[in-house]
């Protein structure tokens, strides 16, 4: 079957990219024809996948208006929704055969008439050679990583406030990864590499920098208001480092209610306090560990897979 994965244009490397790209992997193992474009232009596809309900749209309906016989899927993107869907993203429900979200939580924010059509898809993720953790260690101290670009709704310097009430003889520090998409973070990442000894912006890295800095990091942290479905949280848990994340529906989707690294949004002394507890408790920290591996299965590729195999057999049923 010829495929086309639609993923809104952006300036870099983002999370519907990599999903993009992801996706076009696993379905060419499943022996399908894909292609990833930023619009549909009328390309040959029997089979559209449109990332993000709101922002491709136009692809959904030109899709839908010229290629009749041929099947619409629909990816929900956390900004999507979060805070609620557009009255344009509905439109893009409406018009699909299959829509997709990216994490169990998300399926409350689906129209009930639609949620019928609706599947959870897992991201996942791939491990990074055992030698990676192994070879190093953090000789500076107590590292904790942040990967994700500056943006409101990541609430990306949270991390780096945090660690401003840290003890004195804490050793913590905070390697920031991502680029800034959101200009009035540049001066306030300035003034925090400025005053701020504990903290370091990295900029943009490749998707494989970044997986390399969780699985060195001791800690991963995602301080996000809200997140569609966080790729991060996936290499964290398979890489075994520990994650403290703010409370939102895909942290609480993969580590659960109860899990004990999560804190509120915009809580910066509940971040603080959940950053030296796990430099100075060592207990709670491998707590984190073993809580975060348990998890590994949810994030093998192997699911994401056959999750799709499950949505295409359902979408073209044998004969059909």
């Amino acid at each position: 079957m010829d495929v086309l994965i639609v993923s809104p244009p952006a300036s870099v490397q983002n999370g519907n990219l990599a999903t993009a790209e992801e996706w076009a992997a696993e379905l060419t193992n499943l022996g399908h024809q894909v292609q990833i474009a930023s619009s549909f232009q009328d390309q040959d596809a029997s089979l559209l996948i449109a990332i993000h309900a709101h922002k491709s749209h136009p692809s959904v309906k030109r899709f839908h208006e010229v290629r009749p016989g041929g099947r619409i899927v629909v990816a929900l993107a956390g900004t999507d929704l979060y805070p609620a869907l557009s009255s344009i993203s509905l439109r893009s429900l409406e018009l699909s055969h299959r829509i997709v979200v990216l994490q169990a939580k998300a399926l409350a924010r689906v129209p009930a008439s639609c949620r019928s059509k609706t599947h959870v898809i897992n991201l996942s993720a791939t491990a990074p050679p055992s030698s990676d953790q192994e070879e190093e260690t953090n000789p500076n101290g107590f590292q904790a990583c942040v990967v994700g670009h500056l943006r409101e709704v990541k609430d990306p310097l949270r991390t780096a406030a945090a660690s401003r009430l840290l003890p004195s003889q804490s050793s913590i520090t905070v390697r920031h990864a991502g680029s800034i998409l959101d200009e009035k973070f540049r001066s306030a990442v300035a003034v925090e590499e400025r005053e701020n000894p504990r903290y370091q912006w990295l900029g943009a890295l490749s998707a494989e920098e970044a997986l390399h800095l969780i699985a060195t990091s001791d800690l991963l942290v995602l301080s996000s208001i809200a997140e569609g479905g966080a790729r991060v949280l996936n290499e964290a848990v398979v890489s075994g480092t520990p994650i403290l994340a703010a409370r939102n529906d895909a942290t609480i989707s993969l580590l659960g209610d109860h899990y004990p690294g999560l804190f509120d949004p915009g809580e910066t002394v509940a971040l603080a306090g959940l950053l030296h507890r796990c430099e100075s408790e060592p207990e709670f920290l491998a707590d984190l560990t073993r809580r975060v591996m348990q998890h590994a299965a949810e994030c093998a590729e192997s699911r994401e897979q056959e999750a799709w195999k499950s949505l295409l057999d359902e979408l073209y049923p044998e004969g059909t």
